[in-house]
């Protein structure tokens, strides 16, 4: 995103969207998060504020939020704001969750950067608790029927692309991104999130995948000469492309395609290299571009059969009266 996307929003945020972006180095898909967020926060806290009788946030107009507008906030303002959508648009916790993030990353650049509030209202703004989830993954018969699944015009580009799914763990922006020089014999180099460079060493299954493709991928009228994935019209394959892609082969392989997408493919990829790969968490720490190792506590999760051995072998099992 360029200045010129924001004219919808006053100059304060505009620049809290540019420090974001030049001094932070988010990604642009998180500054567009950011902008959609502080967009919607604000629409609603005006129109809440003002009690401008509308039901459609978008009439609403925050061009004209100042400093002063911002100094009269209060912790209220904001509940307000979570309430209206855990009630009114039933969103979950981890989309309540993000809302606040931004919101209290905004205000702190407001405090200590730009130092034009001397309160944050936002500093005892609570997040919702997110209960555990396990991840959602494709079993290691699953996995296989998916790659057997794949054919078409564009079966060695759609293999390659689902098989640095499956043994990469790949997210979906970093693969559509991936350029023919991020490729040096056996490595191959992603930017993740936060603009975080990381190395993948690419395993026998990704070369000749890849290898494959490369036999097939048009070189005549190319767009995008750089990109390794292209799309049917020659140009950077698109993320939306990619996730059609295997939700037909999700559904040709039998499985639900409501239940997976890109991202589980990602999940299946962790848990089946901690499971039978009995990958060290912290070299799947690294792998995944995790910041945190807590991110990727979640695939050392145990599933039933393993629950079902251990209490098999319990040395009492036997037992009798």
């Amino acid at each position: 995103m360029n200045t010129d996307d924001y004219n919808d929003m006053p100059t304060i945020m505009k620049n809290y969207l540019i420090y974001m972006q030049t001094i932070k180095n988010r990604s642009s898909s998180t500054i567009k998060e950011y902008y959609y967020d502080l967009r919607n926060i604000f629409r609603y806290i005006k129109r809440d504020k003002y009690n401008i009788k509308t039901d459609n946030l978008e009439e609403i107009d925050i061009k004209d939020i100042d400093i002063n507008f911002l100094k009269n906030l209060t912790l209220t303002d904001f509940y307000n704001y979570l309430y209206y959508m855990s009630n009114d648009l039933n969103s979950k916790p981890v989309s309540r969750a993000r809302k606040i993030a931004t919101i209290k990353s905004f205000f702190n650049y407001l405090c200590n950067k730009e130092k034009i509030l001397s309160v944050n209202p936002t500093i005892d703004l609570e997040t919702p608790k997110l209960g555990k989830r396990m991840p959602k993954y494709l079993n290691l018969d699953e996995a296989r029927s998916l790659l057997h699944s794949i054919d078409g015009k564009h079966k060695t580009r759609d293999y390659a692309i689902i098989t640095l799914f499956l043994n990469c763990g790949l997210r979906l922006s970093e693969l559509v991104n991936i350029n023919l020089t991020n490729i040096r014999g056996d490595i191959l180099t992603v930017i993740g999130k936060g603009n975080k460079e990381r190395s993948i060493y690419l395993n026998n299954a990704c070369k000749n995948a890849i290898s494959n493709y490369l036999k097939d991928r048009p070189v005549d009228g190319v767009i995008d000469k750089d990109a390794l994935f292209l799309s049917s019209r020659n140009k950077r394959i698109g993320r939306r492309t990619v996730e059609v892609t295997v939700k037909k082969y999700i559904t040709q392989a039998g499985l639900d395609s409501n239940k997976y997408s890109p991202h589980k493919l990602r999940h299946t990829a962790a848990t089946l290299m901690h499971k039978h790969g009995n990958v060290d968490i912290r070299a799947l720490q690294q792998i995944l571009g995790h910041e945190s190792i807590s991110t990727t506590e979640i695939y050392t999760h145990v599933d039933n059969e393993e629950v079902r051995n251990a209490l098999e072998n319990n040395p009492l099992n036997n037992t009798k009266i």
